[in-house]
């Protein structure tokens, strides 16, 4: 235990510099966090996911090739970060402290929320480059690893939380991709999972993140004068990026879905099983 806090402590200390340089206030007190929930994530990748998967599904798992098994073990990193920042953002909606200046407010559970994201996409841009499967990937976790740090100014913790919401329609994506390498493609259960994943995406990716996104936009335009240049340009493309990426992935999803569902019968197109069981889809990548 006293090793593990000396290394915490250490951590801390050395990111002083940087955040005092960046002005990235909040940084040295929760640097320690996210540097954990990096290695959190990279272990379950690689060791925890492979050997539960392995068990669990000795078949599937078992006989799949390597891309296949490493899409689903980063599949399994996508699920596990989806439900936990999900569970950890609705506690902190109605922080008060967050509310009452939506610029430049902060609280621990917010600050705790950041670190486990810039964790997770730190992960994620690493996979989404050595596994490179489409640019556009890429460029989501560089944008959302941006933007979680930089908010240790701190900045936007109250939109943060909120936009980290969108993570509810990755679960259904997950379980979706999930259903395809269990050999329940085309099934009634994934058809059912499949409006749920349609559902949840236009309601809190489109719908509520549009609502958000606006809300997001005054508040930059009404603080930009207290913010270095770079934070206006780096937030406001980034969000309207992520906007786009959205859009973009939602048509895709339904063109997946209509191949799967060719008939509106719930038999899946047999070409496209094909397709699935190779690993060429669509929806392929660890998260959406």
């Amino acid at each position: 235990m006293m090793l593990v806090q000396d290394i915490c402590s250490f951590i801390r200390k050395s990111s002083g510099p940087v955040a005092e340089r960046a002005h990235l206030h909040l940084l040295p007190d929760y640097s320690d966090t996210m540097v954990i929930s990096a290695l959190f994530f990279f272990a379950l990748h690689h060791i925890v996911s492979p050997v539960v998967n392995r068990v669990l599904f000795p078949v599937s798992y078992g006989r799949a090739n390597r891309k296949t098994r490493n899409n689903w073990d980063a599949h399994v990193v996508s699920l596990v970060h989806a439900a936990l920042i999900v569970a950890l953002s609705l506690r902190c909606l109605d922080i008060p402290a967050l509310s009452s200046d939506r610029a430049f407010g902060f609280h621990k559970g917010s600050t705790f929320v950041s670190a486990i994201a810039c964790g997770y996409f730190i992960w994620d841009t690493t996979e989404a480059i050595v596994h490179f499967t489409e640019f556009g990937f890429v460029l989501h976790g560089i944008a959302c690893f941006s933007v979680f740090i930089l908010g240790s100014r701190p900045f936007a913790h109250y939109h943060a939380v909120r936009f980290l919401l969108w993570e509810v329609s990755t679960i259904f994506l997950n379980i979706h991709w999930f259903l395809d390498k269990t050999g329940k493609t085309g099934s009634a259960i994934q058809l059912i999972n499949g409006v749920v994943l349609l559902g949840t995406f236009a309601s809190v990716r489109l719908i509520w993140g549009g609502i958000i996104s606006y809300d997001f936009w005054k508040t930059l335009h009404s603080v930009s004068n207290q913010l270095p240049f770079f934070y206006v340009v780096v937030y406001g493309s980034g969000n309207v990026m992520l906007n786009i990426l959205n859009w973009l992935w939602f048509t895709k999803m339904i063109a997946a879905l209509r191949k799967r569902f060719p008939n509106g019968n719930g038999k899946a197109n047999g070409n496209d099983i094909h397709r699935k069981s190779n690993g060429d889809s669509s929806l392929e990548h660890k998260e959406i």
